[in-house]
């Protein structure tokens, strides 16, 4: 799963790794802080392809936008349940009312600079999978990229009018998103920390679905609509492109946000199976 994340690029850098034609984040009082500790309800990034709006050419522009994550279905009545649609399964997509018509015709990428996740024993982990209760969290790890490149995240986005606001209300539309998920790498990390999980899937059976950015003109272009060309968006990516090690348990608290949380640790903190 993707539960937290880092995202410390500029709204600038973000603009010129992904060719964005339109970024109406670029001022400065617009733009994002650095976010070393992303969590659901938060506003991102997202890069996204659509119509601009009340523009007499239809057709679509790729764009840096701001979206709340955590998915608010257009048919929901209230958005409270987006803190829950974090996350999309990949297998599933096609299936589920909420992220069907997203999957479709609204894919968008989550530029971050890696990911958190947190070791659990076995035990634990096999009702994770299965979707039971667990122990709290034990030893957060970051997962990124090896090469330091951006970790562009598969993701879905969606509008949900807010019917109580009137059409005139700047809050009157949300605009929510989600983290494609997909199985684990059971294949060894490029970089392995000292001690500890030898894969992503030593540390967690999912994970987000990292796009190359070979393959980011295909997720973004909103004309591929087809079932079948859709599913083969969704392989997974290339092995041995990332890397994992321990970080401070600091993260585990939302309020604590800052670089140092991204510092490797030389061993643990928290005793795990490893």
């Amino acid at each position: 799963m993707c539960g937290r994340y880092a995202a410390s690029r500029k709204p600038e850098d973000l603009a010129g790794i992904f060719e964005v034609e339109e970024s109406p984040v670029g001022d400065a009082e617009e733009a994002l802080p650095p976010d070393y500790n992303v969590a659901p309800t938060k506003e991102v990034y997202a890069v996204l392809e659509r119509p601009l709006k009340d523009a007499d050419d239809k057709r679509p522009v790729r764009q840096l936008r701001k979206l709340k994550w955590g998915l608010v279905p257009s048919w929901s009545k209230s958005p409270e349940g987006g803190a829950r649609m974090i996350n999309a399964r990949s297998e599933t997509l096609h299936e589920k009312p909420s992220f069907r018509k997203p999957f479709a015709s609204r894919r968008c990428l989550l530029p971050a600079d890696g990911y958190y996740e947190w070791v659990t024993g076995s035990a634990e982990r096999e009702k994770e999978v299965e979707g039971k209760k667990k122990r709290p969290r034990k030893q957060p790890y970051f997962v990124t990229p090896a090469d330091g490149s951006v970790f562009a995240m598969a993701g879905l986005y969606e509008f949900w009018r807010d019917r109580t606001l009137a059409d005139d209300h700047p809050l009157a539309w949300w605009v929510t998103c989600s983290v494609v998920t997909t199985e684990a790498e059971t294949s060894p990390l490029a970089v392995a920390p000292a001690e500890g999980p030898r894969s992503l899937s030593d540390i967690h059976p999912r994970m987000p679905l990292m796009l190359t950015p070979d393959r980011w003109d295909a997720w973004l272009d909103p004309s591929r609509t087809g079932l079948d060309d859709l599913r083969g968006l969704l392989a997974p990516p290339p092995e041995g492109l990332m890397r994992a090690y321990p970080v401070s348990t600091a993260v585990s608290n939302v309020r604590n946000n800052g670089p140092e949380l991204l510092e490797e640790l030389a061993a643990p903190e928290e005793p795990t199976l490893f």
